[in-house]
């Protein structure tokens, strides 16, 4: 029997991007996944979000610090489960109040 999720207030489901791994610094300089300078945000795409959740919609990727965060397994797949205002920034195709910066 399979049980559909559903988010409850302001909760937002988030999928990591896959690129966790090593960097490349602008000069070409290759910085491992283990170099530790600073904590480090992520990028990850919304998979689900609560009834009140406001500003953020299925489909947007978003910036967290994933430390502060709740990680679920849902069919061996790791997701993570955060409140709305952890939720630093957000890229989207909507174009409403952005920075003029894109990924």
């Amino acid at each position: 029997m399979k049980l559909e999720i559903q988010l409850l207030h302001d909760r937002v489901l988030v999928r990591m991007s896959g690129d966790e791994g090593e960097r490349r610094s602008s000069g070409g300089i290759v910085i491992p996944a283990t170099a530790q300078v600073a904590r480090r945000l992520n990028w990850g795409d919304v998979l689900g979000v609560g009834n009140n959740v406001r500003n953020v919609k299925v489909g947007d990727r978003v910036l967290f610090n994933p430390e502060e965060q709740h990680e679920v397994e849902i069919q061996g797949e790791p997701y993570l489960v955060m409140r709305e205002r952890d939720i630093h920034a957000m890229a989207s195709e909507r174009t409403e109040h952005g920075t003029g910066l894109y990924l």
